[in-house]
């Protein structure tokens, strides 16, 4: 996906924290930057220790993007390549430089004006400089010459339109409405059809009717508007910016499920945590126009929807990437005293100053109602003489054993029929964090073993499930629910399950992502990497890793794209196959009827379900006792036992 629309999710883990994040799939390139002009100068950043309180803490309080274009040195971008290189989980593989290059000025290019629109000559720069480029990078030249020659390019094309730009402002269109300049949606998504100077005229043109409309009043926001549009850079000033777009694509090119992102940009490493649980922000969509933010839904009051806001917290608004734009809404909503925001609203005739108090965001992020809301999706249904809890488990939390542990103690302890068991419907689930898996399938295996993980030098680790109190352990039968899209750390719940022979999977082959991604300080001390670090296998050596599982049994859940596997991703990192970690105490709890891990005939007796494919796969588990044998491998040493009385 191109950056211009990138998609962006909540940050939870500190850096160096560990991430299964599901299917990051790689993006063609993404734009992140910003001229530097800004009108108020934004506090400092928090400071920021090693300690990992502060880590966590820097996860969810973002800083206030200053506005300028992200920019690194030649040290610095070869310094951060070299740390990829050397800590990446596995071998590294030869990068295409002409595909990296693409990648490279679409991430340089925010609004569609510098590298990739149609009339445009950095792009050309860019393909016959790209096998230098990558050389740069990979300190595999003396200097950073190829950057420095794609910026004189870039300063004289941005020159020439920023000439475009005074020309139309100087000629705003007699009679146009103030509303429409303010209010209209400026730039393109991913693909880049409109020429840069017809861009650059229109953005001329609708300051130009601002200026006129609201005079000395706007002309902090038009002058950082101008200055972010067309950076008044020298070569050596553009070959900064040049290798920070280079860096921002080297990484996904090397390790598909990777990042970088400087600190003002931060919030877009963390998008599988973002996206799994948000944080407040004042709006739910906004989009860039010439002049500011405008608020298309969701805006919280004292802001409404339809207000463009010109300044928050202090940095205006104009000509922020879409990166900087989604962090300075979670970092202004954590602003105390409240941030402050400068807009204007149709009807009104100037710019207003509002507060943001926190009010709204208190609303909907706190109380019984909020709580509720983030509980586990539970359907019961009919099985057999019992019932069947269907867990449905989208993401994998931090905090899903907990989750999990309510859900299950409260359908254990509702009056009715019992509970014969609990499955786990994960399908669609792309992953999220080890902690949530590991701690999820204490309820099931506790103390058991779990993933051998191995690091690029060889070194393997492997965490054990937590031992829970007893009664919020589930000894009873427990099935999982997958299919092509379940992934990462959703495929960790689903195989140890099967592995340990305590609950089959039913549905179709997973995504096969058998490699994690931890969050490091970069290099260079210029901001955060997402890194595939570690390759894991199932507790007894089963690879996952561009395999998937291969569901006890089989059910036909949607139609699988062979194109949507992580085998299909470039430079996916490789299969590995582990050692068997598996703990023969725990598997002897499985075999000797300990744990009622078969699952009862069910006479056809199951639903009805919502979904009623769902309720079809949950027939296939106690059809008949040798279904149940069939699905457990042999389980209770070939003899199916009826559950013991709960």
């Amino acid at each position: 996906m191109s950056r211009r629309g990138a998609w962006i999710v909540a940050g939870v883990l500190g850096a160096g924290a560990l991430l299964l994040g599901g299917r990051l799939l790689p993006r063609r390139s993404p734009p992140r930057e910003m001229p530097r002009a800004t009108v108020e100068p934004p506090p400092p950043a928090p400071d920021q220790s090693e300690s990992s309180a502060s880590d966590d803490a820097r996860s969810r309080a973002f800083r206030l993007p200053s506005g300028h274009a992200p920019s690194l040195t030649c040290d610095a971008a070869r310094d951060i390549v070299a740390q990829v290189r050397d800590q990446l989980g596995y071998a590294p593989e030869p990068i295409d430089a002409h595909a990296l290059s693409a990648a490279a000025a679409d991430w340089l290019d925010p609004y569609g004006l510098w590298s990739v629109a149609p009339d445009s000559p950095a792009s050309d720069v860019f393909d016959r400089r790209a096998g230098a480029l990558l050389a740069d990078v990979e300190a595999r030249t003396r200097r950073c010459d190829a950057a420095t020659a794609i910026g004189e390019t870039l300063a004289s094309w941005t020159a020439e339109l920023r000439s475009v730009f005074d020309d139309a402002a100087a000629h705003p269109s007699p009679g146009a409405p103030w509303a429409d300049a303010a209010g209209s949606i400026a730039f393109e998504g991913a693909t880049v059809t409109r020429p840069a100077r017809a861009l650059a005229a229109t953005l001329g043109r609708r300051i130009g009717v601002l200026r006129r409309e609201f005079g000395a009043a706007i002309a902090p926001y038009a002058d950082a508007a101008r200055a972010r549009y067309f950076p008044p850079l020298d070569a050596d000033g553009w070959a900064g910016i040049v290798l920070a777009a280079e860096v921002r694509a080297y990484v996904p090119a090397i390790d598909p499920h990777g990042a970088w992102a400087p600190v003002d940009e931060e919030s877009s490493v963390y998008e599988v945590d973002l996206e799994a649980r948000p944080p407040d922000r004042p709006w739910d969509k906004a989009e860039r126009t010439a002049i500011g933010i405008k608020i298309e839904s969701g805006g919280e009051p004292p802001l409404a929807d339809g207000d463009v806001i010109l300044s928050l917290g202090g940095v205006a608004t104009a000509g922020l990437s879409y990166e900087q734009m989604e962090q300075l809404g979670y970092a202004a909503s954590d602003l105390r005293p409240p941030a402050q925001a400068v807009v204007l609203r149709e009807g009104h005739g100037g710019l207003l100053t509002l507060s943001l108090d926190g009010g709204g965001a208190e609303a909907k992020g706190s109380g019984p109602a909020a709580e509720e809301s983030d509980d586990l999706p539970v359907e019961r249904i009919e099985y057999g003489d019992e019932d069947v809890a269907i867990i449905g488990i989208h993401d994998v939390r931090d905090d899903l054993g907990e989750e999990l542990t309510r859900s299950i103690l409260h359908e254990r302890t509702r009056e009715g029929r019992a509970l014969a068991g609990v499955v786990l419907d994960l399908r669609g689930n792309g992953g999220g964090s080890t902690d949530g898996a590991i701690d999820a399938l204490g309820i099931f295996v506790p103390g058991a073993p779990l993933f051998p993980m191995k690091r690029r030098d060889g070194s393997i680790e492997t965490d054990r499930a937590p031992e829970p109190p007893s009664i919020d352990r589930w000894r009873g039968p427990v099935a999982t629910l997958v299919n092509g899209e379940t992934a990462s750390a959703a495929e960790m719940v689903a195989g140890a399950l099967a592995v340990y022979r305590r609950g089959p999977t039913v549905g179709a082959s997973t995504f096969g992502k058998g490699c994690a991604q931890e969050y490091i300080d970069d290099a260079a001390h210029e901001g955060i990497l997402r890194l595939t670090t570690l390759l894991y296998a199932l507790p007894d050596g089963t690879p996952v890793q561009r395999v998937g599982l291969s569901p006890s049994i089989r059910f036909p859940f949607g139609s699988p794209d062979p194109s949507d596997r992580e085998s299909a991703l470039i430079h996916a990192p490789p299969l590995w196959r582990g050692p068997d970690v598996r703990d023969r105490g725990v598997l002897a709890h499985t075999e000797d009827g300990a744990w009622s891990t078969a699952w009862p005939a069910n006479g056809g007796n199951v639903g009805p379900c919502k979904d009623a494919d769902v309720c079809r796969a949950i027939r296939l588990l106690g059809a008949t006792a040798s279904t149940a044998r069939r699905s457990t491998r042999g389980v209770a040493k070939g003899r199916w036992q009826p559950p013991p009385a709960r």
